[in-house]
């Protein structure tokens, strides 16, 4: 019998200027709503990184981790994503399973190749060697929680005879996040599943599962959705539409979408919501659209949304996630797949 994927938060922390608060406020007050949101029955939270940002994007998600883990009993917890190639490898395997010991086996690693040139610099790290330090540093990890003593040479890291104690109980998953098809091949060839954004690549995952010689059936899909669930989706757009714009047009700055000299930036939050990742759904159109994607889509394991936008009110955002609780995740059905 098929089961519904879990449905969750994505958050970034982040704290834009023209809209400041009290960091100290704003953690407490997501941390708050995160409690709260198990309760509701989101079943997930996954967390981001970045560095050096003006508005405070989540530099140590690890460490809010485990602050939420401490708060939550059930709820799933993960990376979508850290930014794997600018971290020591053992480093990251010791407090992940530290996360994973303190949880109770509920949070999974969830890593990416990144794309900022200034974070490399800033990390002693060069952009033409991610793909190696991405894949050394995932074998490392894996030797580091399988108790092997490592004695691992390769291209980026060299790490002697070493044993990394404790060992996580339950071992958590890698899942790999990537948009063009070279990194969608990696995360079929070496990670536990696939960290989407959008819906962007996933037809790719399952074909390159295939050609790795896996079922496509066992595949795994972590879906990070940019639908925006309102009763009025229009009036919703109105109101975040300033803080969607702000989103959009930072990541595409950092070169998220293409090279930032070519890629231009949305002019109107109208523009964003139209041509971006978002989509403007009611209780109606979330419930048909997420039923198809979970009927399609059965390696999909969990669904998650932007719980707040960058500057937006918690209690905005909290509205949001009081309706899909109320209003769209009791009507979901198990795919038949």
């Amino acid at each position: 019998m098929s089961r519904l994927p879990t449905f969750g938060l994505w958050y970034d922390f982040r704290n834009p200027p023209q809209w400041h608060q009290p960091f100290e406020k704003m953690y407490a007050a997501y941390l708050d709503q995160i409690a709260a949101a198990e309760h509701l029955g989101f079943g997930s939270c996954w967390l981001t990184e970045h560095h050096f940002c003006e508005d405070g994007y989540t530099p140590s998600p690890l460490v809010i981790a485990a602050a939420i883990g401490a708060r939550t009993k059930s709820m799933r917890l993960g990376t979508n994503l850290i930014i794997l190639p600018l971290h020591n490898p053992v480093r990251v395997a010791e407090d992940v399973a530290a996360l994973s010991l303190l949880t109770g086996g509920r949070f999974d690693l969830g890593v990416g190749i990144g794309y900022r040139q200034m974070e490399f610099n800033a990390f002693g790290r060069e952009l033409k060697h991610r793909p190696s330090l991405m894949e050394e540093a995932v074998e490392i990890i894996r030797r580091a929680w399988a108790g092997e003593t490592m004695n691992f040479t390769g291209k980026r890291f060299t790490v002697g005879d070493l044993k990394i104690l404790p060992r996580p109980e339950h071992t958590p998953r890698i899942f790999l996040g990537a948009m063009a098809e070279p990194a969608i091949d990696r995360a079929a060839r070496i990670g536990d599943g696939f960290l989407s954004t959008g819906g962007i690549g996933q037809d790719v995952y399952l074909e390159c599962l295939k050609r790795q010689g896996k079922n496509a059936a066992d595949g795994i899909i972590i879906a990070g959705h940019w639908a925006v669930i309102s009763d009025d989706p229009e009036a919703e757009a109105a109101r975040v539409g300033p803080h969607i714009l702000y989103q959009a047009n930072q990541y595409i700055r950092w070169g998220a979408f293409g090279p930032p000299e070519s890629t231009p930036l949305f002019e109107t939050p109208a523009d964003a919501i139209k041509n971006g990742l978002y989509e403007m759904w009611d209780a109606e159109m979330a419930v048909k659209n997420l039923q198809a994607l979970i009927d399609n889509y059965p390696q999909i394991k969990d669904i998650h949304f932007w719980a707040q936008f960058p500057g937006e009110s918690v209690a905005s955002g909290q509205k949001r996630l009081d309706y899909i609780a109320a209003k769209v995740l009791p009507r979901l059905r198990p795919s038949k797949g």
